[in-house]
């Protein structure tokens, strides 16, 4: 596997954006450079991405592509198309967005989120997508949400077979799917069941910790990597397992500064993994 960062890290050249990935030491990297950017400096990325032997792992897109608002699903799903496009074009590990929301919020959660109506529409949608840019070096991908379709190994498995398109396949984020005080109590059974069960479609890994807060009614909240309750020798080890080239990324993080703490914490686990 390959740790990465998936933060923002300001640069105003590739120069710079290669300097700032050395400097954290990692091997995986999102898209660092946007569509429209010249296709010189799209070169130059690329250029130094391979020379330095840092995967790119992830195009997001983020953007809600079930608005009640046909206008913008409009919009919204062109941006999807285009992305994906993008990064077909520069060879991503993935595309990676969420399924939507029947409602503004874009990732909000709406009771209708559930109903047959919208399960279909993620399926059409996705299919359009997949369609009209039919990708060859990329795949399609949806982050598993608290509140959304996909929120379980099982939901995740059964949108691939109703989707049924080769370029879809799995953004591993086990965290947002800890979402019962059952699955955070056998966290590392869930996280088992997660890479038993979507393990041959995964194309990208987001690591984060959770942890319990002691007091009703169940929250689990995100923390910081090594200050919760997830097993990261497990992770690492699964991810591993499946690709040894498997882009593994730190994310959520509010400041530089914590990430520097979460890929040292991380590192010392895997140089514990791998040897």
């Amino acid at each position: 596997m390959r740790l990465g960062i998936n933060g923002d890290l300001e640069h105003k050249s590739p120069e710079e954006w290669i300097r700032k990935i050395r400097a954290f030491g990692v091997r995986a990297a999102i898209a660092p450079m946007e569509r429209d950017a010249p296709e010189d400096v799209k070169r130059e990325y690329l250029r130094l991405a391979r020379e330095n032997d840092i995967v790119i792992g992830e195009v997001g897109i983020w953007k809600n592509v079930l608005d009640p608002v046909e206008e913008r699903a409009k919009k919204a799903i062109a941006f999807a198309k285009e992305q994906l496009a993008f990064a077909d074009e520069i060879g991503a590990g993935c595309c990676v967005n969420i399924a939507g929301a029947a409602g503004e919020i874009w990732d909000g959660y709406y009771p209708e989120n559930y109903s047959r109506e919208t399960y279909d529409r993620i399926v059409d949608v996705t299919r359009e997508i997949i369609d009209a840019v039919k990708p060859v070096r990329t795949f399609f991908t949806l982050e598993p949400m608290y509140w959304m379709h996909p929120d379980s190994p099982d939901d995740y498995l059964q949108m691939i077979k109703d989707i049924d398109r080769p370029g879809f396949a799995v953004h591993m984020d086990y965290t947002n799917m800890i979402t019962s005080f059952e699955r955070y109590r056998n966290c590392e059974g869930f996280i088992r069941e997660c890479f038993h069960k979507l393990g041959p479609y995964v194309k990208s890994v987001h690591a984060k910790d959770v942890v319990f807060k002691n007091a009703p009614p169940v929250c689990i909240n995100e923390v910081l990597p090594g200050r919760g309750r997830v097993d990261f020798r497990l992770v690492f080890r699964l991810a591993d397992e499946l690709d040894r080239d498997m882009p593994v990324f730190a994310e959520h993080l509010s400041t530089l500064d914590e990430y520097e703490e979460a890929i040292r914490y991380m590192k010392g686990v895997w140089a514990s993994v791998s040897q």
